[in-house]
């Protein structure tokens, strides 16, 4: 994302805990900075993505943090994934300090951060999202700003209930369909043709399941904290005994299993141990 606002014009900031990390982008024309202060004190947005709500909470709400160290009419973009009350929570101290704070989560993964083809989902105060829609449109190809502070977050742990609830079906449909003796490219081939399609079953299964090769796109333990958030939120609506607590169970096994760093695809792997198969393609398939 950095990336792409380099390559669009913009006069970026960087930092990172991890210094060696920025390194790429300060070969790109970024500046780099020691401190979350003083990369608030110089710019007119700040960009977060960040792993956990505590993380959200601590750089922007900590003593030397972005709220207390932009300048009044600053914007803040926050990307990473959190409940809605968290980023109410940070919204309000952001408006005592005259700061714009926007829920802005994205999906797409890393692929769609490189291509600039992001869902970004919105919320927050309007006239700040008109302000910084410029920039998101470099970051995304579907920007939708859908209504106050913590509706960008709301509509993001929905979309991550469907992702974990359909990552887990599609794992279970072709452990089972192997175990029964189906070929799994066969299967795949039938299903992807077929209503019992999604995006997640193409995904795992094409990138992922059948080279075997599970390094991240986005980890196991990344989609069971937004799930958990997500049945927080069902929970409070009043859904009850939904499909969402089964795909929470089954990430938190994976983790248990040491899964928690691979790929969420990887939530296969403890279904395919408990039924004694491997989902792969033959020998002799291309």
């Amino acid at each position: 994302m950095a990336k792409r606002l380099l390559a669009a014009g913009y006069h970026v900031i960087v930092y990172n805990r991890s210094l060696e990390k920025t390194e790429p982008l300060v070969r790109l024309g970024a500046n780099r900075t020691g401190t979350i202060a003083e990369l608030a004190r110089h710019s007119h947005v700040i960009c977060t993505c960040l792993s956990m709500p505590d993380d959200v909470i601590d750089v922007y709400l900590r003593k030397d943090g972005v709220i207390e160290s932009a300048k009044p009419g600053t914007i803040c973009l926050d990307f990473t994934t959190v409940g809605p009350d968290t980023s109410r929570a940070v919204a309000k101290k952001a408006e005592e300090k005259k700061i714009d704070f926007l829920d802005a989560p994205v999906s797409g993964g890393p692929e769609g951060a490189e291509q600039g083809t992001l869902t970004i989902m919105v919320g927050g105060v309007k006239s700040a999202w008109e302000r910084v829609l410029p920039l998101l449109n470099v970051l995304g190809e579907t920007v939708e700003y859908l209504g106050p502070s913590g509706s960008g977050s709301a509509a993001k742990l929905i979309n991550q209930y469907l992702v974990a609830v359909h990552s887990v079906a599609a794992a279970e449909a072709m452990v089972a369909g192997v175990a029964l003796g189906l070929d799994a490219k066969q299967l795949y081939r039938i299903l992807k043709a077929s209503y019992g399609d999604s995006r997640m079953l193409r995904r795992h299964m094409e990138q992922y399941v059948f080279p075997r090769k599970f390094e991240p796109g986005g980890a196991v333990k990344y989609v069971h904290k937004d799930v958990r958030l997500a049945n927080r939120l069902m929970d409070e609506m009043g859904v009850k005994q939904f499909l969402g607590q089964i795909a929470e169970e089954t990430f938190a096994d994976a983790m248990k299993q040491g899964l928690a760093d691979l790929d969420m695809s990887a939530v296969i792997q403890p279904l395919e141990k408990r039924c004694n198969v491997i989902v792969k393609k033959k020998e002799t398939d291309a």
